[in-house]
């Protein structure tokens, strides 16, 4: 193909967004990368463009490609199915996309589900310039871009040994969390969290991995319990090295004393001149050196986790046969071209390399990499079969005698390690354990398992079950109760509320919320902790019994959830919707879609919590059947009656109380009058907040007594649940601090306030500027139908509004009203706060919408005497 142009000249597509999805999302339960991209108008394209793509993807058959001409719709299909494909090639699992349209008609997102997220992102812009290539006419090479991806899943992905552990994990239903780009792992949430690390877990001893470290401590730890060693000892030069080996009898093995992985071992060695060279490879790869017997049999790794033998390898070393036509050297190169091949532990296999031990092992056989060996003749390119160094192994799991199997679980229990990887030569590993069969050569801390994972022959071991089945007993999921908590009003009380109820079980309670991110009273983070990333914090933090959520719409839009299930999903309400216009969330219907989310990822023994008054809400029970349990104010409410007659939990309120009810069975849970945050029952969405915040604690087998008493202690006090409904009195003054910022928050706050009998009503008040013109003007209008006095400040949530364009907008609202006689524009929510309070007499109801809650506690404390 020729090239009219380079590549960055010519793109078919442009992006504008890239997405990592890393929990359940608005496209699926997987992770998945949403793509927004558009695609401009194509005119220089060359004619066999899709013959091109097929050659190189022999998986996108002619028919795939119905357009002639590369139109947007075409491109974008091509690019999801592409990206897919990339991906497998690399022994990545991915098989979900979808292409979704966008406001724009030249923009579409594509959504293709991820592995590994770093893979997946380069698998993308290679598909793109895939694309590019055939529709522009331009030269690539085709392989080598794919081999290039390969590497880099190669370098970024787990290895076999954790892999096996994860993939292990998951079949339980262990949450499993990536730390490092490492193989660093966490297994579980909170208190019932463990760790891996390779082959090492939480419960692997720090002191156990330090004594084999040491290979004469081991040596002689063993030798203390009778288990078979051979004779050896350090040695400090060269010369020591040869002393030793006439102490001993040769033949002898030099090796590092603390060294792995086979590095610098030479094995049978006779000659004081190999001695020497051996000492000089061993000294390179630690401070000191062991000599040690040469003991004749065939080498075995043999693994014990926990307390039993799970699988055992023979191994061979690293070698080529001769064809009598190529070099070793290229010999061990075609070698290194097997797919299961790879540098380090990334593979079934490692690749071969030359160092100082295969060259004197290459001399002791008169040949050097550039010799040509004759057709047949095995060449040993290390005398060591560490699959590290090369080398391959063959399952023998069902041949190792009990009596060999015995003395392999023991010598791991007498250095203390839950995971050991332990060295054996024997003659016949079949025939009982005996001076003359057996001898335990090393014991290896954090052991490779791919040799048992893929053996070269024989049958693969679940060596990754074994270790999870170790760490976790089989009625242990690692997961801790979940509450995820979402919805248009209410969240935040709802989400305190429901954290207080869960502390009364003696939990240690971590919660995220718009106030920041608590375990138990200690706060652990500030700001607005509604998303993703905080959830994780409490998720991942090591004393957290239960975890309480809030889960905003902008997170599972960013990022998706931070969990992939959970144990109950409360949506307190969606109404008119709030921070429509935004991100294409432009009715409520569509913003149901993102919050119905958590109600997709309870667990099938779970629980959804849903309000019954509010029809999105309700719809949410129709698309995800799960176990539910409705609320509403009104017992006779029609959603509520249908429910019961299906024999499912309500919860309502009739004559003052609670009422819970399952099926037709009644019983009065408890008098709103003892539940402080609803005043006595006078504040309607405040007691919504109660039924969903009993409801969960209902579905989570919190005992009665104890729902009830943490109701009837849960403040809304500025300590306890700030800057929601907290009602003070101010030198006779009655003020109440609410953070309600939407139509329909402040049409409920209003509602609530229409109790108290004051003689004026004056209100402090903002809008964040990301709501819609109308939404704010609305706003405004509710305000002058129902206060005397209002001064209004713009916070710091402007949001790229122009100065005073909040405060003109809700003017524009309250003057279209009568009743507010005094609109007052100031230029810090304090200082409002502060004037506002100046003009009130006693008497008077002054409700301060509290934009930043934490500063205006603070101030109203200091300042006015709050408490």
């Amino acid at each position: 193909m020729s090239s009219p142009a380079s590549p960055s000249e010519l793109r078919s597509t442009l992006v504008r967004r890239i997405l990592a999805l890393r929990g359940p999302n608005l496209w699926a339960r997987e992770t998945v990368l949403e793509c927004r991209v558009e695609f401009p108008a194509l005119t220089a394209v060359v004619p066999n463009w899709k013959d091109w793509l097929v050659s190189w993807l022999p998986v996108l058959e002619p028919s795939f490609i119905a357009a002639e001409k590369p139109d947007a719709q075409t491109l974008a299909g091509l690019l999801q199915v592409i990206t897919l494909h990339l991906q497998s090639r690399t022994d990545l699992q991915a098989s979900f996309g979808k292409v979704m349209p966008t406001a724009e008609a030249n923009v579409l997102r594509i959504i293709t589900q991820f592995d590994e997220e770093v893979v997946a992102k380069a698998a993308f812009e290679l598909a793109r310039r895939l694309i590019d290539a055939a529709v522009f006419g331009l030269v690539m090479d085709v392989n080598a871009a794919i081999e290039e991806l390969r590497e880099l899943a190669q370098d970024i992905c787990l290895g076999p040994s954790t892999r096996a552990m994860v993939d292990a994990a998951k079949l339980r239903g262990i949450p499993v969390r990536r730390l490092t780009e490492g193989s660093l792992v966490q297994l579980g949430w909170g208190a019932r969290q463990k760790k891996i690390l390779a082959a090492a877990t939480s419960q692997t001893s720090a002191i156990s991995e330090d004594i084999v470290q040491d290979k004469d401590l081991t040596r002689r730890l063993l030798l203390e319990v009778g288990l078979p060693v051979p004779q050896g000892r350090p040695v400090t030069s060269a010369e020591d090295a040869w002393a030793a080996a006439n102490e001993i009898g040769l033949p002898v093995v030099v090796k590092p004393r603390d060294g792995n992985q086979g590095r610098g071992v030479a094995l049978n060695l006779y000659t004081r001149e190999q001695i020497a060279t051996a000492y000089a490879a061993a000294k390179e790869e630690g401070d000191s050196v062991l000599v040690e017997q040469f003991a004749e049999g065939e080498d075995y790794r043999v693994l014990v986790i926990g307390k039993n033998l799970i699988a055992a390898s023979r191994r061979y070393p690293a070698h080529v046969v001769g064809d009598g036509e190529h070099t070793i050297h290229e010999l061990i190169a075609e070698k290194n071209r097997d797919p299961r091949r790879a540098a380090d532990h990334a593979a079934a296999l490692s690749k071969i390399r030359i160092d100082a031990v295969a060259s004197a092992v290459l001399a002791e056989q008169g040949v050097t990499t550039e010799s040509i060996p004759e057709k047949g003749r095995t060449i040993l390119i290390r005398r060591n079969a560490n699959l590290s160094t090369g080398g391959t192994a063959v399952d023998c799991t069902g041949e190792v005698h009990p009596t060999i199997c015995a003395a392999a679980v023991e010598a791991a229990q007498t250095v203390g390690l839950d995971i050991c990887g332990i060295d054996m030569i024997a003659p016949d590993i079949s025939a009982p354990l005996s001076p003359r069969n057996g001898v335990i050569i090393e014991l290896n801390a954090r052991p490779g398992l791919r040799m048992h994972l893929y053996p070269s022959e024989g049958e693969p071991r679940p060596v990754g079950k074994a270790v999870i089945d170790t760490m976790f007993a089989p009625d242990d999921d690692g997961r801790i109760p979940i509450v995820a908590v979402t919805g248009v009003n209410g969240k935040t009380t709802t989400t305190r509320f429901i954290a207080h109820l869960l502390t009364q079980n003696n939990w240690r309670v971590g919660f995220t919320s718009t106030d920041g991110v608590f375990v138990g009273s200690r706060m652990i983070d500030d700001g607005d902790c509604s998303g993703p990333k905080s959830a994780r914090s409490i998720l991942s933090y090591p004393l957290t019994d239960a975890a309480v959520l809030e889960t905003a719409r902008g997170g599972i839009l960013r990022e998706g959830l931070a969990f992939d299930h959970c144990d109950v999903a409360v949506v307190t309400n969606i109404g008119s919707g709030d921070h429509l216009g935004i991100n294409e969330i432009d009715t409520p219907e569509q913003l149901a879609e993102v919050k119905q989310c958590i109600v997709a990822a309870v667990s099938t023994s779970g629980t959804a919590v849903l309000n019954a008054a509010d029809p999105l809400v309700v719809k949410m029970a129709e698309t995800y059947p799960r176990k539910t349990t409705f609320f509403a104010l009104d017992g006779e409410n029609a959603e509520i009656v249908r429910h019961r007659i299906r024999g499912e939990r309500a919860l309502f309120v009739r004559d003052g109380h609670i009422i819970r009810a399952e099926g037709p069975r009644e019983e009065v849970f408890m008098p709103l009058a003892e539940i402080p945050l609803t005043h006595g029952g006078l504040i309607g969405f405040q007691i919504e907040n109660t039924l969903a915040a009993i409801g969960s604690a209902w579905a989570l087998g919190i005992a009665d007594d104890l729902i009830r008493q943490g109701a009837r202690t849960f403040i809304p006090s500025l300590d306890q649940n700030a800057g929601r409904f907290n009602v003070l009195d101010l030198h006779g003054t009655t003020v109440i601090v609410d953070y309600g910022h939407n139509v329909d928050a402040l049409k409920a706050l209003l509602d609530g306030l229409g109790q108290f009998a004051n003689h004026r009503r004056i209100v402090v008040y903002t809008s964040a500027g990301d709501r819609r013109d109308t939404d704010i003007i609305e706003q405004g209008r509710l305000l002058g139908d129902f206060f005397d006095a209002a001064w209004l400040y713009e916070g710091d949530y402007v949001r790229g509004r122009e100065p005073g364009e909040i405060m003109n907008l809700l003017a524009q609202g309250i003057t279209a009203c009568t009743r507010t006689q005094l609109c007052e524009k100031i230029q810090g929510h304090l200082k409002a706060v502060d004037l506002a309070l100046a003009s009130a007499q006693p008497g008077d109801l002054v409700m301060i919408q509290a934009d930043t809650a934490d500063e205006t506690v603070q101030h109203l404390k200091v300042k006015h005497g709050a408490r």
